[in-house]
């Protein structure tokens, strides 16, 4: 007894050998068996299986597969079924084909391999063309009408095509007979059936097709109605003017036969009809058309028709009544003056009406006093009719003050357009051209003068060095900066007093021939007719800050499109203010000494008036004398 095996040691033994065989106990395939098929349509079966022992080890995947060869395998069509694990369970398959034999098996898959239940066999009901009824016709006229059909049942076949065949002799059919394609599917659906003969007796069937074939609803039958006479309406009267207007109408329906002409006929008694020589013809065919009525008389009621005419006859709309406007002289507007030069411009007219009576005569007339008119001889002649046309005049003398205005006649008369006042450029003695300006009754140069001899083409002195200009006491010129190049195009020259006075400079003349520098009662003119001296420097200075700087006020309402060209200090000959100060010389001595002239600023409106030293350099502008 001493070398026997205690109980505690007998237990643990025990307790490891039934672990041992546990752990040892051996894994299989699953047992699975085959549900016969149920519920079995054209294109659908319901089937399942159930697994009666699991093999040991969890069902991973359970389902059908089926084939029409036998021994179907999970490698063809198959379905897993929504659950896993024991017991039994359900499926539906589907996309099958009718009137076929297919051969079917459960599978259940574990992690040792795939097992199938018994196999089983069934077939699929063969499948019948679809159910459906033919709508009523809803509405026809001469050459169509609207049906259709209601598919109730496919039959478990989806229909592929349905529409509706007609014909003129009872059982049409898709093979044999014009057809309609409105779609596949069941339920309503909607035909429009057309080209129809008028006055014609048709049967009428809807049909659908499916694999199995064509089913055909019941058969309606009706009859087109007969060729009419068209129908439509007459458009109201629009743009009458005294010799036109523009009509039209609307074709609703040809009653089954073609339109072969339309049109609108008018008279200026009720009633108008085609057989009058005063109608259109516009096209053929149904819908909207316009007409274009001419050679009316002015101040005339019209009753006017549109019509169409068929095979069956003219029919006519509704009867519309308009007059025409009395005639009237054109309207017209004069075009802004381009390219003006000593002697010549180009202007021209835009006639935006003739106001019924067509133009005969166009062009612009001009003359050196206000409101010229055709009367002259100083006209041009640029065609006829409406419209935008340009004229070029020639033959203008050189800084002359003109009025122009653009005309237009027709039968009633001649019409003017908007008068346009302008100057002619002149040309000083150096060939420099400079635009001219009236403004009020005088007319002076919109430029500074550039000029660098006199009008007797002796040559002005040009003092550029500073202690030349600073101690001269005679006659000179200079360019702002002594840059000539940078500053004469657009400011112009610098003059002394010296230069514009007779006494000094041997009774020379600087402006070219018919203008002379300003007196100051020259400028105070100018003053006066643009308001006042507090004001004026607004109407006198050119716009924007393209020149002027500082915040400039000026408007160059005037046109004498005044420039910031600065001056030229007698003190050391030094240049000073270019784009916000200019001086303008008179040529009035105060009697003192001194000159009297005019400035502007930039910032200030007025057009100052003050007396300078003879020897600073200002700008000149000359005024023609009259």
């Amino acid at each position: 007894m001493k070398n026997a095996p205690s109980l505690l040691a007998l237990t643990v033994l025990t307790a490891v050998m039934v672990l041992l065989n546990t752990c040892t106990e051996e894994k299989t395939p699953p047992v699975v068996v085959t549900i016969p098929t149920s519920a079995v349509s054209y294109t659908s079966a319901v089937t399942g299986g159930a697994v009666t022992d699991e093999g040991g080890s969890p069902i991973g995947s359970r389902g059908v597969c089926w084939n029409t060869l036998g021994k179907p395998t999970i490698n063809e069509n198959k379905k897993n079924a929504l659950t896993n694990g024991f017991g039994s369970f359900v499926v539906e398959i589907s996309d099958l084909s009718p009137k076929s034999k297919y051969y079917l098996r459960a599978f259940a898959i574990n992690a040792t391999g795939t097992s199938y239940g018994n196999e089983v066999s069934f077939s699929t009901i063969q499948s019948v063309p679809p159910i459906l009824t033919t709508t009523s016709i809803s509405t026809f006229d001469e050459t169509s009408a609207v049906s259709g059909g209601n598919i109730t049942n496919d039959n478990g076949d989806p229909v592929t095509a349905r529409g509706v065949c007609w014909s003129i002799t009872t059982g049409p059919t898709i093979e044999l007979c014009p057809k309609t394609d409105d779609g596949p599917g069941k339920g309503i659906f909607s035909s429009s059936i057309k080209p129809l003969l008028p006055n014609t007796k048709y049967f009428i069937k809807a049909y659908a097709i499916n694999s199995s074939g064509t089913g055909y609803g019941n058969e309606v039958i009706f009859t087109t109605n007969n060729i009419a006479i068209p129908e439509l309406t007459t458009t109201v009267a629009s743009l009458v003017t005294p010799v036109s207007a523009v009509s039209g109408g609307n074709i609703t329906k040809d009653h089954g036969a073609s339109v072969t002409v339309r049109g609108v006929c008018w008279s200026t008694l009720t009633g108008p009809t085609t057989s009058l020589t005063t109608k259109t013809a516009d096209g053929t065919g149904p819908g909207v058309f316009t007409s274009n009525l001419t050679q009316l008389t002015q101040n005339t009621t019209y009753y006017l028709r549109a019509y169409a005419t068929n095979s069956a006859g003219t029919s006519y709309g509704n009867e519309v009544t308009f007059t025409t406007a009395m005639s009237a002289i054109p309207t017209l507007t004069t075009t802004a003056i381009t390219s003006l030069t000593q002697t010549s411009l180009v202007s021209g007219g835009n006639i935006t009406s003739e106001n019924g009576t067509p133009v005969t005569a166009r062009g612009i007339c001009w003359s050196t006093s206000p409101t010229p008119t055709i009367a002259l001889t100083t006209k041009t002649s640029d065609g006829t009719g409406p419209g935008s046309f340009v004229s070029s005049i020639t033959g203008l003398l050189p800084a002359q003050t003109y009025y122009l205005r653009a005309y237009a006649t027709n039968n009633i008369g001649t019409a003017y357009g908007n008068e346009i006042v302008f100057s002619t450029k002149v040309a000083d003695i150096d060939g420099n051209i400079y635009n001219t300006v009236r403004i009020g009754s005088q007319v002076w140069m919109a430029e500074n003068l550039k000029t660098t001899r006199y009008s007797d083409n002796t040559s002005i002195p040009l003092l550029s060095g500073y202690s030349a200009w600073a101690t001269s006491y005679s006659q000179g010129y200079c360019w702002y900066n002594n840059d000539e190049t940078t500053y004469k195009p657009v400011y112009g020259a610098l003059y002394n007093w010296y230069t514009i006075d007779a006494a000094t400079n041997g009774g020379k003349y600087i402006c070219p021939t018919g203008w002379h520098v300003p007196t100051d009662n020259d400028w105070t003119v100018l003053v006066n007719f643009l308001g006042d001296e507090n004001t004026a420097g607004i109407a006198l200075k050119e716009a924007g800050t393209a020149h002027w700087i500082n915040s400039n006020s000026g408007t160059n309402s005037s046109g004498f499109t005044a420039l910031p060209a600065g001056i030229r200090y007698t003190g050391g000959g030094t240049f000073d203010q270019i784009g916000n100060y200019t001086c303008f010389w008179s040529s009035t001595d105060n009697g003192s000494g001194l000159v009297w002239y005019r400035e502007l600023t930039s910032w200030y409106n007025a057009l100052i008036r003050n007396y300078k030293n003879k020897s600073d350099g200002c700008s000149i502008r000359c005024i023609k004398t009259f």
